[in-house]
């Protein structure tokens, strides 16, 4: 039997997850979220956007946080966080999520979802909280010292959970220790005081990873990614400055020929058809005619899209009212749920 932290245990219960959804979309409440530090790209549309747009349109409680008091985990400056969180509006809203069907709130404006850190944190050791291999993993990133927001990021993640009594979560592999945090604060609440949280899953995507325009992971620090609110000409630019090789022959092989393989993949997921396939059809005709394919693959996939972002850049008194209307609902769950847990701690006076 593999035990109930394990990759083979979290594999089953988010298979077990996957093929019931259809069946009970009633059952699951949906948490996840970005941090607002730059544009959304076309990782994250392919990555989680296109499976947020599925889970709301089964009928599964859909929830985004803008998760914005996490971006000084790792940075200095504020600066440009309300360029991105209007835009990060704009971006889910033409990509397909319903305000009517998806509550969009950010972290800073919901005061009883953060007050939930205080009984959280007294859940879990520092070993814990020490030994978070994605903590790490950012730490190192970032070049920054450890701050006590960084290393309470996991709880802090279970507050975002919890608040709203989320039991399912998108997850890459990598993040599923998050998720193992959250349940096991869940359960040492539910056993110390009362049941007030549920059992929650991380659901595994199996969308492929969507490589940058260099082969790397797509990332705007590195600087090779094409994002949702660039226009055709911008794509087209940026798609024909990336670097591929002499080889005049167009063929797919990601290990020896990096650049080439991102555009491949890239058209054929926007394309809808096998990178292997797109490589054969262009044969010996060059970078030249691959970077027009794939050009022509992105614009046309993302051409409703972006006539749908045009629209909405237009009414930015819109685009606040689905804010302040997410952030007015995210406070009504969250006070709820923190006078649920006073209650149960025995703190109503």
């Amino acid at each position: 039997m593999p035990n109930e932290g394990s990759y083979e245990a979290a594999l089953k219960r988010s298979n077990e997850i996957h093929a019931d959804l259809p069946v009970h979309p009633e059952k699951y409440t949906m948490l996840t979220g970005d941090r607002p530090t730059g544009r959304l790209h076309l990782g994250h549309y392919f990555g989680t956007l296109v499976d947020r747009v599925r889970m709301q349109d089964m009928g599964i409680k859909t929830n985004v946080i803008i998760a914005d008091y996490q971006v000084i985990t790792d940075r200095d400056t504020t600066e440009h966080i309300a360029d991105n969180v209007y835009n990060m509006v704009i971006d889910y809203l033409a990509c397909g999520l319903d305000p009517a069907k998806t509550m969009i709130f950010t972290h800073s404006a919901v005061p009883a979802l953060n007050q939930l850190m205080l009984p959280f944190l007294s859940l879990v050791s520092e070993a814990e909280l020490q030994r978070n291999p994605t903590v790490k993993a950012e730490q190192e990133a970032s070049g920054h010292a450890l701050t006590g927001l960084l290393l309470t990021y996991p709880v802090h993640q279970a507050c975002d959970i919890l608040f709203c009594k989320g039991n399912i979560v998108p997850v890459g592999r990598d993040q599923l220790p998050h998720i193992e945090q959250t349940r096991l604060i869940a359960r040492r609440f539910n056993e110390r005081y009362d049941r007030v949280f549920p059992e929650v899953a991380g659901l595994l995507t199996s969308t492929p990873l969507l490589p940058g325009l260099d082969g790397r992971k797509m990332s705007k620090s590195y600087g090779n990614s094409i994002d949702i609110s660039m226009s055709a000409e911008e794509t087209a630019k940026l798609i024909k400055k990336s670097k591929t090789d002499s080889e005049r022959m167009i063929t797919f092989d990601p290990e020896a020929r990096p650049g080439v393989s991102a555009l491949l993949t890239t058209a054929g997921i926007c394309a809808g058809r096998d990178p292997e396939e797109i490589a054969d059809e262009i044969g010996d005709a060059g970078a030249g005619a691959l970077k027009r394919y794939v050009t022509d693959a992105v614009n046309g996939y993302f051409e409703p899209i972006r006539a749908r972002r045009a629209e909405l850049e237009r009414d930015r008194g819109y685009i606040r009212d689905v804010l302040a209307d997410g952030n007015r609902r995210a406070n009504e769950i969250a006070d709820a749920t923190l006078a649920e847990v006073r209650a149960a701690m025995g703190m109503v006076y």
